[in-house]
């Protein structure tokens, strides 16, 4: 008997590959969550059920026509999303299909909540209006392309200057993903709550609505008060001040560079006494 035959590693091997492929499945709706092939996969499993359905009731014409979009429903969707395909493969050539956040990647992030906290204190003392949206695990594919693509690096100044007044790109919310900015003057979905107090205006409504479909952490900054406000998981915090701003910001962005930078200060507290 070969080692593949005994009873429990034959048993230990089948669980280790559906695991496996689970892996590989998560991972790949991972890439192309929140992107317009989501809903090309809704389609897919979609035309899969109808075709079921038409041959447990044996309409075979329906079935022939579904049998023909599968055929070549998939020829399609290689050349569709070719420059998608390429990407993923690219990735995967690099190793970072597979990767998890990494020390560098979290410092990064604690860098760009430091431009987003400067570029919010700038903005709240002159009381210029700014609306910042940052992606996290839900994607905000859809509502990027309502914008104007930058995919520039994160800094105070940069978004200082998109939300000067009167400036093409001021109107609309900023849009971070990956550590850098997607695009500007994007659109997002106004909340419906009738709890929101009538004080608030467009940018808070805006703000409210898009935590209540994603799981983004979005900045407001009001054009008539300067305060700084934050939105997540559908709750907002108002009045914060740049102090509290900061606090919740690393927290929610950045908790692991948070959880690494308390226990150097505290290591080099108990080090100097």
């Amino acid at each position: 008997m070969s080692f593949e035959e005994l009873p429990i590693v034959s048993y230990l091997l089948k669980v280790v590959d559906i695991l496996v492929v689970w892996y590989v499945i998560y991972k790949l709706i991972m890439m192309i969550r929140g992107t317009k092939a989501i809903q090309l996969l809704k389609g897919i499993f979609l035309i899969i059920l109808i075709r079921f359905v038409s041959n447990y009731l044996g309409l075979t014409t329906l079935q022939w026509l579904m049998d023909q979009a599968i055929i070549w429903g998939f020829l399609a969707i290689i050349i569709i999303f070719q420059p998608e395909l390429r990407r993923a493969l690219e990735q995967l050539g690099r190793g970072r299909l597979f990767a998890r956040s990494t020390v560098n990647e979290d410092e990064e992030r604690l860098r760009m909540v430091e431009a987003i906290v400067k570029a919010t204190e700038y903005m709240a003392k002159r009381r210029i209006g700014a609306l910042i949206s940052v992606e996290r695990e839900t994607g905000m594919g859809d509502y990027v392309e309502t914008g104007i693509m930058l995919n520039a690096h994160v800094s105070p100044e940069l978004l200082i200057n998109i939300f000067i007044p009167n400036t093409p790109l001021h109107d609309g919310a900023v849009i971070i993903q990956k550590n850098q900015i997607a695009a500007a003057a994007c659109y997002l979905p106004l909340s419906e709550s009738p709890f929101i107090s009538k004080e608030l205006g467009t940018r808070h409504r805006a703000a409210l609505g898009i935590s209540e479909v994603t799981d983004s952490v979005t900045v407001v900054v009001s054009e008539e008060t300067g305060a700084v406000s934050v939105t997540k998981n559908g709750e907002l915090y108002r009045n914060l001040t740049i102090d509290e701003f900061r606090e919740l910001l690393t927290g929610e962005l950045a908790p692991a560079a948070k959880t690494a930078a308390s226990s150097r200060w505290q290591w080099r507290g108990k080090k100097h006494g």
